[in-house]
């Protein structure tokens, strides 16, 4: 009999690894509780499970969480390792329990951050690893033969989630900053400025920047209903702009 999974997620990312699991023909894959799934596979999902659930699979549900934990619990661990200029990051596999991103780690792994990275190019590579790794570990998992590690609670570091309000750029801060902010806000929130155009105040998205020494160049923008468009194409449309601050 092929083991039941059971899988929890709700954006593009967790697509990655239920199309992994779905490919290997080793796994069942179902949709509910009454189907008595043995495990639970749970990766970037908007919801917070309830006890109940945690406690009904014989070998829990784990949690793909794209962070070295205890390091950068909680919804933004990308964002955030962006923004702080991390050199590195990676991907955790762990048991659930009933606290946010707390349980014992069955599996980790680092992945460099590139110098172009957004959070979009990083999520999508530690989610394809991630899937990877998930595969290759679940059966010795099943079969108990894999020894799980707690957390230290001592190195625990938590993120906060992001809004809409988030993405607004401050020009105060520095270019190599604003940069760095630029591609972590990429794609959500998005990096916004504000700008007045024809008298009235519109937000900007900069979905794309590069730094030419100390100055920030935009490459990409778009403007509030309208579509992406380059800094020069937006330029020639709007030649007299004034941001916002």
């Amino acid at each position: 009999m092929k083991p039941k999974i059971i899988f929890f997620g709700s954006d593009q990312y967790s697509q990655i690894v239920l199309q992994k699991l779905q490919k290997d023909k080793r796994w069942q894959l179902v949709k509910s509780f009454k189907e008595k799934p043995e495990v639970g596979v749970l990766a970037s999902y908007g919801r917070i499970l309830k006890k109940e659930e945690l406690n009904k699979l014989k070998h829990g549900i784990l949690n793909l969480h794209p962070s070295l934990l205890p390091r950068y619990r909680g919804s933004t661990p990308v964002p955030t390792a962006i923004l702080n200029d991390d050199q590195e990051t990676g991907l955790t596999i762990i048991k659930m329990d009933e606290k946010i991103d707390h349980g014992p780690i069955i599996a980790q792994f680092k992945e460099e951050i590139r110098p172009d990275d957004t959070a979009n190019s990083l999520y999508q590579r530690l989610f394809t690893a991630g899937a990877q790794v998930l595969n290759t570990i679940l059966p010795a998992y099943l079969e108990g033969k894999i020894e799980m590690r707690k957390q230290d609670e001592s190195q625990a570091t938590k993120t906060k989630k992001l809004t809409r309000e988030d993405g607004k750029i401050d020009w105060q801060k520095t270019a190599v900053f604003n940069e760095r902010f630029i591609r972590a806000m990429h794609p959500w929130p998005g990096a916004w400025t504000e700008m007045k155009i024809k008298g009235k105040e519109k937000r900007l998205k900069i979905l794309q920047a590069h730094l030419e020494g100390n100055k920030l160049i935009f490459d990409q923008v778009q403007l509030e209903g309208k579509k992406p468009v380059t800094w020069k194409q937006f330029q020639e449309g709007y030649p007299n702009i004034n941001f916002v601050s």
